[in-house]
């Protein structure tokens, strides 16, 4: 039998984890990889799932059966979170989840620990969202992962300036939550060399034995995933240099997500890599994919933008056993190793020069789009270090097959799901014991500053509130019943009504049968109701004249 400290509910939304249904993207694909790593090689006696609605509860049950988990399945539900007990933490797909501990908060912040995870950083929203996850009830049994060091280092500037403010004005701030380093996985399996779909594309496209294919699988986006102009220039110039010994092509296996990013690569290929042809193939097609790895003789992915934190791309062509060609940039600095790729030096500017980018940012007098597109404009990719890796690799057969070894191994070792999955379970189980040493005092039910009773909140509206017991009523002849009055008002349309019209019916009936009246303690004894639900029903019930004041 697992330790169930070591499980964590899954908090589940389409969103999240379905690339296929919600679109491409770098989030989504991670979260449909991991529920397969999780549901392959989790060590649990059973899979938690904490969504909205049981159709969130159905969706996760099918996408978990269809990843292979034959473990027992159940869901609770936002509304009663304390119901994933005897599991103590709730995985959350993003680092921003401070809503989710104002939701912990009315059942006590030691209910259970929340762990996020960081993808991209750089949107106002996650931004902010930090900011809100330090003003929420978060605690020290709550965790971000951060997949890269960079990230982690990039986190910690903000957590820094949001402290700084906070000790500004309140004098204290509260313990931030546990920031380890895990890096996103893969399912190794998915992206083996498969040698049929190399020959397949290699004799469709007319490329011989000599022919060197730099491939690369992304969002092509050039202001949101990587500007390809300098790509393009390093290509051309590496081909002027292996001159008529080794012709490179260039595949592109990705989606144009608008028609200004089609017209930056097609245009920017025909003008700056004459020389090098230019492949586009479906990436939301997985033959494609495949045959892109498989066909390919180095892999690239030259990221010099902010939108990105890890890059899943690169482990995934390890997988394929490829050499890598990167930047070095954020993630790409931990996952690409001298003996698995190479990575091109890339150079940035000061503060100085971007405080306005940030303001304007945060003020909307500049899209997301046109942020990240500002900042890669202004970093610069060492154009010669790029073309020297292409024409390194080109030349020697023997290091790229080498450096491909060494690149499936690593991920085998260290990104594969089989290997990162433990590393989440060890966490959890850490949350779990931090918050069991430390908790005690945030037991039970709390106030909840962000969920409170409507109408404390709204007292001062009404002329009075009606005092505790409400006082005895006595039941008054209607013309339209109860159950006429509740569908005449359409309560049921808007779902989730107040009470059922059977209970208002019940509470009506029994002060009905008393000539005196009855005061609403006596009829929750009588009907071993909760007096709060009968005091709800008697509000009701004077509202449309069942009842009146005795």
């Amino acid at each position: 039998m697992s330790d169930p400290r070591r499980n964590a509910a899954i908090w589940y939304a389409v969103d999240g984890y379905d690339p296929e249904t919600k679109g491409v993207n770098g989030r989504r694909v991670a979260g449909a990889s991991f529920l397969k790593g999780f549901a392959r090689h989790a060590d649990v006696d059973e899979f938690v799932c904490l969504s909205e609605s049981p159709r969130g509860g159905k969706r996760f049950t099918e996408t978990m059966r269809g990843f292979g988990a034959h473990q027992p399945i159940r869901r609770a539900s936002f509304h009663n979170a304390r119901k994933i007990s005897p599991v103590g933490t709730v995985y959350y797909p993003a680092p921003n989840f401070a809503s989710e501990l104002w939701r912990r908060q009315s059942l006590g912040p030691a209910a259970y620990a929340v762990c996020g995870i960081t993808h991209t950083t750089a949107t106002n929203a996650v931004m902010q969202g930090m900011v809100d996850l330090r003003n929420a009830p978060q605690m020290e049994w709550d965790a971000v992962i951060c997949t890269s060091n960079a990230v982690k280092a990039s986190q910690n500037v903000q957590l820094d300036m949001i402290d700084a403010f906070q000790r500004e004005r309140f004098g204290k701030v509260p313990p931030r939550p546990q920031m380890p380093v895990i890096p996103l996985g893969l399912n190794c399996d998915d992206f083996a060399h498969v040698a049929s779909a190399r020959k397949a594309l290699r004799g469709k496209k007319g490329w011989g034995r000599n022919d060197i294919v730099v491939a690369t699988l992304s969002r092509l986006t050039p202001y949101g995933k990587f500007d390809p102009f300098p790509l393009f220039m390093a290509l051309e110039a590496a081909q002027a240099e292996l001159g008529t010994t080794r012709k490179l092509h260039f595949v592109a296996c990705g989606i144009y997500v608008d028609k200004h990013s089609q017209k930056v690569f097609v245009d920017g290929a025909r003008a700056l890599m004459p020389s090098v042809s230019f492949t586009l193939l479906d990436g939301k097609d997985e033959n494609a994919r495949r045959a892109t790895l498989s066909g390919a003789d180095i892999f690239t992915f030259p990221i010099d933008n902010i939108q990105e934190t890890f890059g899943l791309a690169p482990i995934e062509a390890m997988a394929a056993g490829l050499p890598v060609v990167t930047t070095d940039w954020d993630g790409m600095r931990d996952t690409v190793t001298d003996d698995v790729g190479i990575r091109v030096p890339t150079r940035g500017l000061g503060p100085r020069h971007t405080g306005g980018d940030g303001w304007s940012y945060l003020s909307k007098r500049t899209s997301y789009a046109q942020y990240g597109n500002n900042l890669s404009a202004m970093t610069e990719v060492d154009l010669a270090a790029m073309t020297q890796a292409f024409v390194t690799l080109a030349r020697d057969a023997e290091l790229r097959k080498r450096m491909g070894a060494a690149g499936l191994k690593r991920a085998l070792d260290i990104y594969d799901w089989s290997k990162i999955i433990p590393q989440y379970q060890d966490l959890w189980a850490e949350l779990s014991a931090i918050r069991q040493r430390l908790g005690t005092v945030a037991q039970g039910l709390k106030a909840n500053p962000a969920a409170p009773a409507p109408t404390k909140l709204f007292g001062p509206y009404p002329s009075e509130t009606m005092p505790k017991g409400i006082g005895r009523c006595i039941a008054q002849a209607c013309t339209v019943s109860i159950a006429e009055m509740f569908e005449l008002r359409q309560y049921t349309a808007l779902k989730n009504p107040f009470e059922k019209p059977q209970t208002l019916q019940k509470v009506f009936d029994a002060v009905e049968e008393m000539p005196d009246g009855a005061d609403a303690e006596q009829i929750a004894k009588q009907l071993r109701f909760n007096l709060l639900t009968v005091e709800r029903c008697y509000a009701w019930l004077l509202k449309y004249g069942y009842l009146k004041r005795a």
